[in-house]
C-alpha cells in the first residue's frame, strides 16, 4: 500500500474514487473522438439548396457564353436553311413580278400603239374602210376592221376600248366569208407591200433618173 506522500494524485478530489464505465463501454472506437461532418454552407453538403438570383444569373451568363463558343457551323441549323431558302424564293419571285410588270406595261403599250396604225390604215383607205360588229358579240362586244386590198378584204380584231380611235369609219353588216378555209393574211400583206414598193420605185423615178439609167437614143426627144 502506497503512502500519500508517494501518491500524485493526493489531494485531488475525486482522484480516488473508481470511474463507473460510460454507456458506450465495450463499442469498438466508442473511446475516439469523431471529426465533424461537413459543414451546411458547403455545397453539397445535406439537402441541395435552391440558387439564389445571383446564382441563377451566373448560370445563365455561363449557357449564354457556352452558346456563342459554338462553331458556326454546329448552330447553322434545318431551320437557318429553311429560312435561308425561304428568303431566296422571295428575291426570286419579286424579279419574276418586276418582269411580270414590265411585259404587263409593254403589251399595253403595243396595244395601243396598234389601235392608232389601224385607224391611221382606215384614214388612208376611206372608201373600203368599214367597222363591222364581231361574230357572236353585240353592238358593245368586240369589232372588226374590214379593209380591202390587193384584190382581197383585210379584217383585224379590235377591243370595245379601241372603238373611239374609228369613228371616222362607217359601220356595215358582218360578211360572211365565201370560202371556209382561212388564208395566210400576213401573207397577202407583204405580197401587197412589195408590189407597193416596185410601183412607187418604176413610177416615182424622176425624169433626171430615167435619162440617167435610159439615155435618149439620137433624134428622141
Amino acid at each position: 500500500m502506497s503512502s500519500p506522500q508517494s501518491d500524485p494524485l493526493h489531494g485531488v478530489p475525486g482522484a480516488g474514487r473508481r470511474r463507473s464505465p460510460g454507456p458506450l463501454h465495450g463499442v469498438p472506437g466508442a473511446g475516439r473522438r469523431r471529426s465533424p461532418g461537413p459543414l451546411p454552407d458547403v455545397p453539397g453538403a445535406g439537402r441541395r439548396r435552391s440558387p439564389g438570383p445571383l446564382g441563377r444569373a451566373v448560370g445563365v451568363l455561363l449557357r449564354v457564353l457556352r452558346r456563342c463558343g459554338k462553331p458556326l457551323a454546329r448552330r447553322t441549323g434545318p431551320r437557318h436553311r429553311l429560312g435561308r431558302d425561304l428568303d431566296a424564293c422571295r428575291q426570286e419571285r419579286d424579279r419574276w413580278r418586276r418582269h411580270a410588270d414590265s411585259y404587263e406595261r409593254e403589251l399595253t403599250r403595243t396595244r395601243h400603239e396598234r389601235a392608232h396604225l389601224l385607224a391611221w390604215l382606215a384614214a388612208l383607205h376611206p372608201s373600203s374602210a368599214v367597222l363591222t360588229p364581231d361574230a357572236g358579240s353585240g353592238p358593245d362586244g368586240p369589232h372588226l376592221l374590214c379593209v380591202d386590198a390587193g384584190g382581197r378584204q383585210l379584217s383585224w380584231r379590235l377591243s370595245p376600248a379601241d372603238l373611239p380611235l374609228f369613228a371616222h369609219v362607217p359601220y356595215a353588216q358582218p360578211v360572211i366569208p365565201d370560202s371556209s378555209a382561212p388564208t395566210d393574211q400576213t401573207a397577202h400583206i407583204r405580197r401587197h407591200t412589195r408590189l407597193l414598193a416596185m410601183e412607187g420605185t418604176l413610177f416615182g423615178a424622176t425624169a433626171e433618173t430615167w435619162a440617167a439609167v435610159m439615155p435618149l437614143r439620137p433624134g428622141e426627144h
